[in-house]
C-alpha cells in the first residue's frame, strides 16, 4: 500500500504547484531559519482573508466528522438508556453480566495486533490471544492511525465508521446475553481508531493553536448523542471527507498556497514525511507521550462512568425511568455550552494546563456534592451531576487535543494521539466494573474511584505543566548560546525552534 502525505500531489491527478507567497515570515535570530516557538510568526501577504477561509474550513471539515464521532458515542453510551428500558430483563441478564457488557466495549479497544510482515504491509487483525510474545503486541489504536497514515482519511475513517454501523446493527438484533457481549466488542474494535485518528487529522489542517477548539466542537458531540445508527451516513462520508490541503476540492489554488504557509509557520503538517517505525518507536519512547496518555486515562473513568450510568444514577434518586431519560439533558447541556466556551478562552490566551486544572477542580466539587448530599435531598445530588458534567468535558477535550499540538514528526504524533486513547481507556475498562447494583442508589464505590481519579488528574497536568516548561526554558537557553537547531523544516519535536503549549 503506498505511502500518502499530505503534501504530495494526488497520485492519479497531474502535479500540482501552489503559486507563490513572499516570504514573511519572522526569522529566528539565531537560526534565520522560521521559528515555530510563536503563532504569530506568519503575517498574511495575500489579500486572503484568513479568518473566512478558517470559517470555510471549519464548515468543510468539522460537520462530516462531529457526525461520525456523535454517532460512535450514541453507540457506547446509549446502553446507559436501553438498560432503563428493559435490555436487563430482555436479554436475561443476571448478576454482574450487565458489567460485563460493558467492559468488553473498551477490551475491543485495546485488542493486540502482531507486527506487519513487511513494513509497507499493514498489521493484520486478528483476535484476541495470549499466544503472541508480548513484545509482539501493540495496541488497537496506534495501527489505526498507522493505516491512516498509509492511507487516506477519505478512505480510512468512512470504513471504520461503516464497519461499526453493521456491527451496531447487528447489535440491535441480538437475542441473548453471548450475542449482546460479542457485538459490544466489536463495535468497541470498529469504533477504535475513530477519535485518535480525527485528532491526527485536524493537526494536519490547523495550526498548533487552532487545534483545541476544533477538537471541542468536535468532541462536544459526545454530548449531544441522540440519533438513530445506521450505514447511510457512512456511505456518505465517502463522498464529505476530504484528505489534506493540497488535493482538497473546495480550495483554490491560491486558498492552498495560503494555507500551506500558515502551517509551516506553525508546524510540520506541510512536511512530506514517510512513514517510519523509527518514529513510531520516538512516541513509544517519549516520557512526555505517556503523560498525555495519565493525562486522559485520569479523565476517562469519570468520562465513560458518567456518560454509561447517568440514567441510572439519576434514577435511584427517586425518578421515573422517562424522567431519569429527560434529567440527563441539562447536565449535557451545560457541558457543551462551557466545553467551547473553554475551548475558546484556552485558544486566545494560549493556555492548557491551567484551564484543565480549573475544569477538572469543578468536576470535583460535583463529586463532593454527589457523595455527601442528603438522601432526602435529590435536587442537591442532582446539581452534582451538573457540576460533574460541566468539569469533566472541558478537561477531557483539552487533555485529547493536547498531543495534537505539541507532538512533531507526523508518524509519531499519529502514534502519540493513539497512545493518549488507549492509555486513557484502560481508565474506563476499570471504570464500568465500579457502579454494581449491590452500591446502590448512594454509588459511594463509582463516586470515590471517579472523585480519586479527578484528584490524579490535577497532579499528571500539574507534573506535565511544570516539565513541558521546563524544557522550553532549555530550548530557549539554547538558543541564546547560539544553537541554531539546523537550516531545514523542523522534523521533531526535540528541535531548538519547537516550543510546546503549556
Amino acid at each position: 500500500m503506498a505511502t500518502s502525505t499530505p503534501s504530495q500531489p494526488p497520485s492519479t491527478g497531474e502535479k500540482e504547484t501552489l503559486p507563490s507567497l513572499p516570504n514573511d515570515e519572522t526569522k529566528n535570530p539565531n537560526s534565520g531559519t522560521p521559528s515555530l516557538s510563536s503563532e504569530e510568526a506568519f503575517t498574511n501577504p495575500t489579500g486572503i482573508n484568513e479568518k473566512a477561509l478558517l470559517r470555510k474550513l471549519d464548515w468543510k471539515l468539522l460537520p462530516p466528522l462531529t457526525l461520525l464521532y456523535l454517532l460512535s458515542f450514541l453507540d457506547r453510551s446509549n446502553v446507559g438508556n436501553a438498560r432503563l428500558e428493559g435490555l436487563i430483563v430482555d436479554l436475561h441478564f443476571t448478576g454482574n453480566e450487565y458489567l460485563l457488557t460493558l467492559t468488553i466495549y473498551f477490551v475491543g479497544y485495546v485488542r493486540p495486533l502482531p507486527k506487519p510482515i513487511h513494513p509497507l504491509t499493514p498489521p493484520i487483525l486478528t483476535p484476541i490471544t495470549n499466544t503472541l510474545p508480548s513484545h509482539q503486541k501493540v495496541l488497537f489504536e496506534i495501527p489505526c492511525n498507522i493505516i491512516l497514515k498509509r492511507t487516506t482519511p477519505r478512505f480510512w475513517l468512512p470504513t471504520l465508521m461503516l464497519a461499526w454501523g453493521i456491527v451496531a446493527t447487528l447489535l440491535g438484533v441480538t437475542q441473548n446475553f453471548a450475542g449482546f457481549v460479542v457485538a459490544r466488542f466489536f463495535l468497541g474494535v470498529t469504533e477504535s481508531g475513530l477519535f485518535p485518528g480525527v485528532v491526527f487529522y485536524l493537526s494536519m489542517w490547523y495550526k498548533r493553536t487552532e487545534t483545541h477548539y476544533r477538537v471541542a466542537l468536535f468532541f462536544s458531540a459526545a454530548s449531544l448523542a441522540g440519533l438513530e445508527m445506521d450505514i447511510h451516513p457512512a456511505l456518505a462520508a465517502y463522498f464529505f471527507i476530504h484528505n489534506y490541503p493540497l488535493t482538497a476540492p473546495f480550495l483554490s489554488p491560491d486558498e492552498r498556497a495560503f494555507i500551506h504557509a500558515r502551517l509551516k509557520s506553525s508546524s510540520d503538517a506541510t512536511n512530506t514525511e514517510e512513514f517510519s517505525w523509527s518514529n513510531v518507536r520516538a512516541a513509544l519512547t517519549d516520557y512526555k507521550c505517556w503523560l498525555y496518555g495519565l493525562g486522559f486515562h485520569t479523565m476517562s473513568l469519570p468520562l465513560y462512568t458518567l456518560s454509561l450510568f447517568l440514567p441510572t444514577i439519576i434514577k435511584q434518586l427517586g425518578y421515573t425511568s422517562a424522567e431519569a431519560q429527560l434529567l440527563t439533558v441539562p447536565p449535557y447541556a451545560v457541558a457543551t455550552i462551557l466545553t467551547v466556551i473553554v475551548a475558546i478562552l484556552s485558544e486566545k490566551l494560549k493556555m492548557r494546563a491551567p484551564f484543565i486544572l480549573g475544569s477538572t477542580s469543578f468536576a470535583i466539587v460535583g463529586y463532593i456534592i454527589l457523595l455527601t448530599a442528603p438522601r432526602g435531598r435529590p435536587g442537591v445530588s442532582y446539581t452534582g451531576t451538573i457540576f460533574a458534567a460541566a468539569g469533566i468535558y472541558p478537561s477531557t477535550a483539552i487533555v485529547l487535543s493536547w498531543p495534537a499540538a505539541n507532538v512533531s514528526g507526523q508518524s509519531k504524533r499519529a502514534t502519540a494521539t493513539a497512545m493518549t486513547i488507549t492509555i486513557g481507556n484502560l481508565g474506563a475498562v476499570l471504570g464500568t466494573q465500579l457502579y454494581r447494583p449491590k452500591t446502590s442508589p448512594r454509588w459511594y464505590l463509582g463516586h470515590g474511584f471517579a472523585l480519586g481519579y479527578l484528584a490524579a488528574n490535577l497532579i499528571v497536568v500539574g507534573v506535565l505543566w511544570g516539565l513541558l516548561g521546563r524544557e522550553n526554558r532549555r530550548k530557549i537557553a539554547r538558543r541564546e548560546a547560539g544553537e541554531m537547531g539546523g537550516d531545514g523544516v523542523v522534523e521533531s519535536d526535540e528541535d531548538v525552534r519547537w516550543l510546546f503549549q503549556t
